[in-house]
């Protein structure tokens, strides 16, 4: 039985390595330029006002989104709306106690977990 040459490479009947590398090739360039845009846009705007207000309001609107998001999510699960916005209270309070934001977080998904698998 006489093994094709495109056997070697992985690829099934019927597809070129010619054709593959057109679609991969161009898939690679755009995925390179795509991560290095973000960088060039802050070596570009390093000194600009609205870079600076972006990078102090960004985090917060990111956290609002998120407990938003996770909040309208959880009306579904018997309790989860109970356990997330406990979650949330604790996580306010530690925040306001230790103004720490990773042990906030940290504090509140404990807190969360905690409720969702042995309360509720």
């Amino acid at each position: 039985m006489r093994v094709s040459i495109l056997a070697e490479y992985g690829l099934p009947e019927g597809v070129s390595l010619v054709g593959t590398l057109a679609v991969l090739v161009p898939i690679a360039l755009v995925t390179v330029a795509l991560r290095w845009l973000p960088f060039g846009f802050v070596r570009a705007l390093k000194g600009s006002d609205l870079f600076g207000l972006l990078g102090r309001m960004m985090p917060v609107g990111v956290m609002v989104v998120l407990v938003v998001y996770t909040l309208s999510g959880q009306s579904a699960a018997p309790g989860g709306i109970y356990a997330a916005l406990l979650a949330v209270v604790a996580t306010l309070g530690l925040h306001w106690l230790r103004r720490d934001s990773g042990l906030s977080i940290l504090g509140g998904t404990v807190v969360y977990l905690v409720l969702v698998n042995l309360v509720f």
